[in-house]
């Protein structure tokens, strides 16, 4: 069983041990991607490969999409050559669920697999061809918040993009350089429209898009190294970024489903730890619960993605969603777990919920404390979230999520996740901020955690 177009020919090898493959012409849906992308995503990890480009999978396989996606990556072009590359843009996704079961299935929805590489002339070349597409309508991010940085924490502009504010969009080497060079090209081809989507978990991220992009725009133009126009261009209604939430764990590919999968048959399963030191395999391990909420401003348009279960609605919701997630219903419950597991020398989240005790504190504080003052976006029910969160994903035992690594930076999380329940009860008519208990427990047991490691 090898992870190629020609081994999944032989269907009924991987049927028998409980693949789900697509359903759908592969090559006609490359042809049809080719000829007319709509949709570019940046950043070829794990999550895009668990989330995005599942997303398409199943809307080809219901036959609502005809045409799949391309992926750029712009930090380890490794992960193209030996990861994409040789397995025909295939991959095996690992959905793990609570109740104990694996759902494997193979993603045959990428189209192409490119390096963001400006000094590979072919590859970027062709990159620069798909965003003069007229029907591209969207491009999306999973580059992680670093991502989209141009200045260190003094305010110096990073050396690649000092380098590249200079020299222009001809061959850009920073991350953002490289972007902007692309709406330049779509720019330069007719000023056409798209959406520019920061699918990743950090707070207001389109518009740590919008700023980066901006200001490569506004040196360029400075230097002369681009029409004026294009400032105006990505400052105008033909170019959005947009905010998104984002909500899907998808840890690092696991020993324990290697084995699994190499039981079944799947041959070259060996990950790759590449010269960036990035972990990839030709599978993805997840877990099934996932969220994507974004800003609809799409000024080319868009496929009916809620389709595929992505929600879209205004920017004030997505911002909603986002707080009712990280100060209410996900991020302090797993700071709770985070603080106390370190504390009794738990080594996984699942194992918590087994203690009574840890399963009552986390509930105290998400339905009792947090839910009577959370930020609720109404596109989601903020009682529901927590349910999920406690009965099906910090339960779900194949989760390799420890205390030890969510419990990093608690110092500088617990402002947000904790500080806004509390104000609000401070500000509240009907509430008295004295009826708090477990929240100022978690924090004592923080205090407590801060001594040992003093």
């Amino acid at each position: 069983m090898k992870l190629s177009l020609q081994g999944i020919e032989d269907k009924q090898v991987w049927e028998e041990k409980g693949y789900h493959l697509p359903q759908y012409d592969i090559k006609r849906m490359v042809n049809n991607t080719k000829e007319n992308p709509f949709w570019i995503h940046f950043g070829a990890g794990n999550l895009f490969r668990a989330f995005h480009a599942n997303v398409v999978q199943n809307m080809l396989n219901e036959g609502t999409l005809d045409r799949g996606l391309i992926v750029a990556e712009g930090f380890d072009y490794e992960i193209i050559e030996k990861m994409y590359t040789v397995h025909d843009n295939l991959g095996i996704l690992a959905t793990l669920k609570a109740d104990g079961t694996i759902e494997k299935s193979v993603t045959g929805s990428v189209a192409e697999a490119l390096p963001l590489d400006s000094a590979d002339e072919a590859a970027y070349g062709r990159l620069k061809e798909i965003f003069a597409e007229d029907s591209l309508q969207m491009a999306t991010f999973t580059i992680t918040e670093k991502g989209y940085s141009i200045a260190n924490g003094k305010g110096e502009l990073l050396p690649d993009v000092a380098d590249d504010f200079v020299n222009g969009p001809g061959k850009p080497v920073s991350y953002m350089g490289k972007v902007a060079s692309l709406l330049y090209a779509r720019y330069r081809s007719g000023k056409k429209p798209i959406a520019m989507v920061s699918t990743d978990n950090c707070s207001h991220n389109g518009d740590k898009l919008y700023a980066a992009i901006m200001a490569f725009a506004k040196a360029w133009a400075d230097n002369g190294k681009v029409e004026k126009g294009f400032e105006d261009y990505i400052d105008s209604d033909s170019v959005s970024f947009t905010w998104s939430m984002i909500d899907k764990i998808t840890p690092r590919p696991d020993a324990s489903v290697a084995e699994i999968l190499q039981e079944d048959g799947v041959e070259e399963l060996k990950p790759v730890v590449t010269a960036k030191k990035t972990y990839v395999a030709p599978f993805v391990n997840a877990e099934e619960t996932e969220y994507l909420v974004i800003e609809d401003d799409f000024p080319n348009g868009r496929p009916d993605l809620t389709k595929g279960g992505l929600m879209f609605t205004d920017r004030e919701t997505v911002d909603k969603v986002e707080k009712m997630k990280v100060c209410t219903c996900l991020n302090p419950l797993h700071t709770c777990l985070a603080v106390f597991g370190c504390l009794l020398g738990y080594e996984k989240i699942s194992e918590e919920m087994k203690d009574t005790e840890l399963k009552k504190l986390v509930e105290i504080v998400g339905y009792e404390e947090g839910l009577p003052v959370v930020v609720d976006p109404g596109i989601l029910d903020p009682k529901e979230f927590i349910d999920t969160v406690l009965t099906v994903r910090v339960t779900n035992p194949f989760m390799p999520d420890t205390p030890q690594r969510i419990a990093t930076d608690t110092s500088q999380k617990l402002a947000i996740r904790f500080g806004e329940t509390m104000k609000a009860y401070v500000e509240s008519e009907t509430l008295d901020v004295k009826e708090l208990k477990m929240i100022p427990l978690v924090l004592a047991g923080w205090l407590r955690l801060s001594l040992i490691h003093i």
